[in-house]
């Protein structure tokens, strides 16, 4: 963007909207103006080259006002993106004082609203237009009881004192870049239309999906907002694509001419490349580990804008060469080979760089990188409890052991695990360990001597099915499942250490004691057993497992049945 743009505000000197547009166009000229008609109208005037509006508010939603703005602007065209943190702080001219009225922008308040309704139930929201105004004025008459809610250095800048900073963390706003002349295709865009209000029509929304459907466009966002005057619907849509693909110019062109029935009933607000309201951290995660899994991540990563590397054994880039090229290094290897690559590699990182390890913790992970990384370090343990098979993470399990040197590149991975669906329980080392001894090592080592056993005996597996009930069909199916795929990936997971073993042993030492009571006839202390097992796993366990293995049933009496 060049230098010498001049670049309209809404906001004064240091604020967000400030920050935003001196980090879009670095050295350019910012006018700052405390109305929206104002900036409005320097744009229009051609005294400024861009203006930057909000459209976008983590915590408010959409702003309905620019977008009124756009649709109403002629010659004006969304060019690009800024996702900005707001780090709002509260100030005053003394810290002690009591306060009485809070003062701030109307976009700001609303952000506020649910925190001030929490802290200060008893104080006075006032919105002002001009907030530099309303600060000299509470300078000015010494007006101690006055707060003021803005950016830190905002507050600074005009001598009061900061009570409170971030009093909203997890706030971002998106703005608009508004320019006289349209983006260019980068190949990575979003194009944003608003429709004129609509006549009632039924099934209209459907008919616009639809339209963007059959040409496989992703729609990123859909709103609709009532107008001022005639109260009847808009639709506001962005999606993936530039104005100038042809995909995007045919859908827009059926709605118009098809749906509608109304010329210039749809106004391309803009195309830009396209945004993400999450700030990430992460540029590139180099894996450990050229298998299935590995590869199955990077890419899921990649489909994020994230570049992936893949390194091992046979790769050309070795692991050692690819460390120094990424933020977060994942580990991603058997099972018995985990501790020693950890030894191996895990001094070469650096502080400020991430060591994901996509493993269990049987074998003590967790303490040996620890021991073989600095303190700078980042470290955490992902065990996905789903194989490369899997289409989608959606409602798949994953167990998180984060770390006291758990940051900000460990929370980004876990925010993309959640993203596509993921099922995250956050453990403990050991409590991790032990129950992956219920739900993998057991459950392995039991279709692994189920198996045996039909071999033993000679049964023929396509009596199986007949002879079962859907219960225990579980099992069989279970056992297929394992004897269908890697057998090193099994035989890992039962062959690992750790307090996993406990569980398996324990099982097999209750079995014999089982078998032996049946043997002998005891049905009284088999029941006994069945009852106290019963209290331990209490009722609200039960009848949740009973609910999920009658709709198992349901789903298997269909398959089975010719």
């Amino acid at each position: 963007m060049n230098k010498k743009n001049t670049i309209a505000i809404i906001g004064p000197r240091s604020s967000h909207a400030w920050q935003a547009a001196a980090g879009f166009c670095p050295g350019s000229t910012i006018k700052t103006y405390h109305h929206d008609s104002a900036a409005v109208d320097a744009f229009s005037r051609g005294v400024a080259d861009l203006l930057l509006l909000p459209v976008y508010n983590t915590r408010t939603g959409g702003i309905v006002r620019s977008f009124q703005i756009m649709q109403k602007q002629p010659d004006c065209y969304w060019i690009d993106n800024i996702v900005l943190p707001i780090h709002l702080s509260l100030g005053s001219l003394e810290k002690e004082e009591k306060l009485k009225i809070l003062i701030g922008t109307k976009h700001i308040l609303s952000q506020c609203e649910d925190h001030f309704a929490r802290n200060y139930p008893d104080i006075a929201l006032l919105s002002v237009p001009d907030l530099e105004l309303a600060i000299a004025e509470i300078r000015e008459k010494n007006l101690r009881d006055r707060g003021v809610i803005e950016a830190e250095q905002v507050l600074l800048d005009h001598g009061l004192a900061v009570r409170e900073r971030e009093i909203l963390p997890h706030n971002k706003t998106r703005f608009a870049v508004l320019s006289h002349h349209p983006a260019a295709r980068t190949g990575y865009d979003a194009t944003s239309i608003v429709t004129v209000p609509l006549k009632d029509r039924v099934g209209i929304l459907f008919d616009f999906l639809g339209e963007f459907a059959r040409r496989g466009i992703n729609i990123l966002d859909l709103r609709t907002e009532s107008d001022v005057k005639t109260q009847k619907l808009q639709f506001y849509i962005e999606a993936e694509g530039h104005r100038d693909d042809a995909d995007i110019t045919a859908t827009l062109e059926n709605i118009e001419k098809k749906i509608i029935q109304e010329e210039d009933s749809v106004k391309i607000l803009g195309s830009y490349p396209r945004v993400d309201m999450r700030v990430k951290n992460i540029k590139a995660f180099g894996f450990i580990g050229t298998g299935d899994m590995s590869k199955w991540f990077a890419d899921k990563l990649e489909h994020e804008g994230y570049k992936t590397v893949l390194t091992g054994r046979t790769s050309f880039l070795r692991p050692e060469q690819m460390i120094p090229q990424v933020d977060v290094v994942m580990i991603c290897v058997p099972i018995s080979k985990t501790p020693e690559t950890i030894k191996k590699y895990g001094p070469l990182l650096r502080d400020g760089q991430a060591l994901i390890l996509l493993a269990g913790e049987a074998e003590k992970t967790l303490d040996t990188a620890m021991a073989h990384t600095s303190e700078g370090v980042e470290l955490m343990l992902v065990h996905n409890l789903w194989g490369p098979a899997a289409i989608t993470m959606k409602d798949k399990n994953a167990s998180v052991v984060r770390t006291p040197r758990s940051g900000a590149f460990c929370g980004e991975f876990e925010a993309f695990l959640y993203k596509h669906g993921a099922e995250i329980c956050h453990d403990t080392p050991s409590g991790h360990d032990l129950l992956m001894g219920v739900g993998q090592k057991l459950p392995t080592t039991v279709s692994v001597a189920l198996a045996q056993a039909l071999a033993d005996h000679k049964i023929d597996t396509d009596e199986i099915a007949s002879h079962s009930t859907l219960t225990s069909l579980y099992g069989i199916l279970a056992m297929a499942r394992i004897h269908n795929q890697n057998p090193r990936t099994y035989a890992e997971i039962m062959s690992t250490g750790g307090d996993g073993r406990k569980i398996v042993r324990s099982f097999a030492e209750n079995l014999l004691r089982l078998i032996d009571l049946s043997e002998q006839n005891d049905i009284e202390q088999l029941c006994a057993i069945i009852d106290a097992n019963r209290q331990y796993l209490a009722d609200e366990f039960l009848k949740s497992s009973m609910r999920q293995s009658l709709a198992v049933d349901e789903v298997l009496g269909k398959m089975i049945k010719p």
